[in-house]
């Protein structure tokens, strides 16, 4: 016999004699749990008889079966006393957030007069405030001779020294104004002049021709 059949044989012997002995130790295991049940059920079985035996004198000498529960499980008084403390203080709970409530709904109308108050006097307080397109308009609808972009900037920002008038936007305004036909441009040598369209343009003199523009 060869060596690897030699090992196969011994290997299988020692499962054989391990499954075995598993297997008559399981029988045993199972006979002793067997043995505790049938012991615990005849207990059982006693037991049972006890007391059917003990319920049947218990009747015929008239007693009372145990209550389940003490028979004096009462509401005590100091409970009760404690309830109607308890609606008491709810009672007063409910007082107190219907007070606040009504504090609350009577501030807000107040608190929101307040606020708005400053606000409408502030806004009437401070006029609006005319663009700058108004005031070269009225401004050359105030004057009676053509006046140049450098003139009406000039007076603007006399008049106004907190809007900072500047000549560039002042006739580019102009500009806009005669495209609208709002104002009158007319060319004098090298000077632009603007008027009201109800304002009759001004032949100016020799000596403003040759003077150059501002």
């Amino acid at each position: 016999m060869s060596e690897t059949g030699t090992v196969a044989t011994e290997l299988t012997s020692q499962y054989t004699a391990q499954v075995s002995s598993d297997l008559e130790r399981n029988v045993k295991e199972q006979e002793r749990i067997s043995a505790e049940i049938g012991s615990l059920q005849q207990q059982l079985t006693a037991l049972q008889q006890d007391h059917a035996l003990l319920v049947t004198m218990q009747k015929a000498l008239g007693i009372a079966p145990a209550p389940a529960e003490p028979t004096d499980a009462v509401v005590p008084a100091p409970r009760k006393k404690d309830a109607a403390a308890s609606g008491t203080d709810k009672r007063t709970r409910e007082r107190k957030a219907t007070k606040k409530t009504t504090t609350k709904a009577t501030d807000k109308p107040a608190r929101k007069a307040t606020a708005t108050k400053p606000a409408r006097k502030a806004a009437t307080s401070t006029p609006a405030q005319p663009t700058l397109v108004e005031l070269v308009r009225r401004h050359l609808t105030e004057q009676s001779e053509p006046r140049s972009a450098a003139e009406v900037a000039t007076a603007l920002g006399q008049a106004h020294p907190d809007r900072g008038v500047k000549t560039t936007v002042v006739r580019t305004t102009l500009e806009g104004l005669v495209a609208k036909n709002q104002a009158q441009r007319s060319k004098q040598g090298t000077s632009v002049f603007y008027t009201s369209p109800d304002t009759a343009p001004r032949k100016a003199p020799e000596a403003e021709v040759a003077q150059p523009a501002n």
